[in-house]
């Protein structure tokens, strides 16, 4: 099967490109509506309006706008401009996706670009889910074998320690009455 040239397009975003743009708020993993309409080719505007036209598709833990709290810690956090004086900054709180709302997306947004965007993008979450957890194990095993050292070096001090020595006292002990 010949790759078309969106594919082919496709094909030199890297996996890591994406995965820069996932980010954790409210302890869920999500895109900003920018990233995706950046990826998908589409402007940001015309993204969330297809999503507007499609509500019903886009449930709350599918795609939430974010607070004007949490939109202050974000600029803090990656140095985005302050409020809009002419140009420049956001007008507007951004709207986050899910990985459900990811998915979703591929219904509302035709075309081949789209497809394959979205595959790119749900193997990055895949993948994301595996490092996740991989390093979960890896930080069990870690602090399981960690304890296992604890004690072992519990019973080697015991081991070192000098065993006390009952002495004799010296010198003169008088009787007890």
């Amino acid at each position: 099967m010949a790759k078309s040239s969106a594919a082919k397009a496709l094909a030199v975003i890297p996996i890591e490109r994406i995965a820069s743009r996932i980010y954790v708020i409210r302890s869920q993993k999500v895109m900003f509506d920018r990233d995706l309409a950046e990826l998908y080719g589409v402007l940001t505007k015309n993204l969330n309006l297809a999503v507007r036209r499609n509500e019903r598709r886009f449930p709350a833990d599918f795609m939430f706008q974010l607070t004007a709290k949490e939109v202050e810690s974000l600029r803090l956090q990656i140095a985005t401009s302050k409020k809009p004086a002419g140009r420049g900054g956001l007008r507007y709180a951004p709207y986050v996706f899910t990985e459900q709302g990811v998915a979703m997306l591929s219904s509302v947004l035709k075309g081949n670009r789209a497809a394959d965007v979205n595959v790119m993008i749900m193997r990055t979450f895949v993948r994301l889910r595996h490092v996740l957890a991989t390093n979960e194990e890896l930080a069990r095993k870690v602090e399981q074998h960690d304890e296992e050292i604890a004690i072992l070096f519990d019973h080697v001090e015991n081991l070192l320690a000098p065993v006390p020595v009952k002495k004799k006292p010296i010198g003169f002990i008088a009787p007890k009455p």
